[in-house]
């Protein structure tokens, strides 16, 4: 019986070591790949580049945005140059160490693979949703400009592939003020005044599907449609903000507009559903507050978010991490604050740039992320362009990468233990 008895607490022993294997091997994974970006410790400048977008015909040349491609293997960044400049991000491994990286900052760290310059205003931009540096055919991004179709341009030879038309009732080309693919990357949805046209990506041309934001009694979503974002949980829905501080939500099938949410203070400039599509997160122009929305019920805001952006009407954009815990945002004081999205409390912030951050994007696996920085700037009458381009700083109107520490197993495991213990 002893014996036993001394087998069964054996047996057991060897079932909670076995459980325990388990599940520290799960969450070795689960923090590994893609790594936990540790936020309570700075990150640290990686690769810096402000030479490149500042060309001696337009020394005052600042940044509009910037985004990661879906790949992570490069970045798209705007200028107001008219300008889309793409960087190849080099093997992430020999730059692991801050002391390695720290010495590429001084100087523009390495060339951009791609410079693409349109003919107006750049309104907006998007990478198709499964571009892929090992297949030539999918790299590709849209970008769409004052007077002017919407343009699907080539990342490997800088080539125009195809272009997307919209007229107006004078049969003249109407331009696009935002632009999405679809989660399937079929389609192209693009927002204009009071409605949305859809294009097919393999029909080019001036063939498109346009529905109406307006209800026939006249509700719905009034003025221009200035950004289109997409639920990753493949529910079938997608928002669009518009100018009219209003943002709504759709069926991507039908168009079918299932309601529309009020309370922006400015026009909504940019908008992003969280990782599991059951939040959305919306920022307006001239508005200090990024809100967050409960889509399941739409009754109330859940919170709101701060960042400086009370007087400027540039459009400050904010990213949400890889897994989907942390939203990060620039503005004007050049900070970059990091929220935690499950309390909607402040988790820490960096000084990235000396003038308006207005891009930032995490990078899509890597515990990576850069930023896009600049203004427009006035001089007086007595000031010449030479003079204006020496007060600019090195971390003005600039571009920036920035490494973020990880967590490791056992920091990941206890970090974990203690969120769960305070929900």
């Amino acid at each position: 019986m002893g014996e036993q008895l001394q087998q069964e607490n054996a047996d057991q022993e060897v079932e909670e070591i076995m459980e325990e294997q388990t599940t520290a091997e799960s969450q070795s994974e689960c923090y590994s790949w893609p790594p936990a970006m540790r936020f309570d410790v700075p990150p640290y400048k990686t690769y810096h580049f402000y030479r490149h977008f500042r060309p001696s015909s337009n020394p005052n040349n600042f940044l509009k945005g910037v985004k990661w491609s879906p790949d992570g293997s490069c970045f798209l960044t705007s200028s107001d140059d008219n300008t889309l400049s793409v960087f190849t991000l080099p093997d992430y491994e020999n730059c692991a160490e801050e002391n390695v990286c720290s010495s590429a900052a001084i100087e523009d760290s390495f060339p951009a693979n791609l410079a693409i310059t349109e003919g107006e205003a750049i309104y907006d931009y998007c990478w198709y949703p499964y571009m892929s540096a090992s297949d030539p055919v999918s790299c590709v991004f849209a970008t769409t400009t004052r007077d002017h179709p919407i343009h699907l341009w080539d990342t490997s030879t800088g080539q125009l592939r195809c272009t997307y038309r919209a007229y107006d009732n004078m049969d003249e080309i109407t331009a696009a003020f935002s632009i999405g693919f679809n989660p399937t990357g079929t389609k192209i949805f693009a927002g204009y005044n009071k409605s949305i046209r859809i294009f097919d990506i393999h029909r080019p041309g001036r063939d498109f599907e346009q529905r109406s934001t307006i209800q026939g009694n006249k509700e719905g979503q009034s003025g221009i449609i200035s950004s289109i974002a997409f639920s990753p949980s493949h529910t079938g829905m997608l928002a669009t903000g518009s100018y009219s501080q209003t943002t709504a939500i759709y069926r991507e099938d039908n168009m079918e507009q299932l309601y529309v949410l009020h309370g922006q203070e400015g026009g909504v400039t940019h908008i992003q559903f969280s990782k599991d599509g059951n939040y959305l997160y919306t920022g307006g122009r001239k508005d200090p507050y990024i809100l967050c929305w409960d889509i399941r019920k739409t009754v109330e805001i859940v919170y709101k978010l701060y960042r400086s952006t009370e007087t400027t009407n540039q459009r400050i954009q904010f990213d949400i991490e890889p897994y989907g815990r942390h939203l990060g945002t620039g503005g004007q004081d050049g900070l970059v604050h990091i929220y935690d999205l499950q309390t909607g409390q402040w988790a820490s912030s960096f000084q990235a740039a000396s003038d308006t951050v207005s891009g930032f994007s995490f990078h899509p696996f890597l515990p990576m992320a850069a930023t896009a920085s600049g203004h427009r700037r006035f001089s007086t009458l007595d000031d010449s362009d030479g003079d204006l381009s020496l007060t600019l700083r090195d971390d003005e109107n600039c571009a920036s990468v920035w490494s973020f520490s990880v967590y490791s197993a056992e920091d990941y495991a206890a970090n974990a233990e203690h969120v769960d213990s305070e929900q």
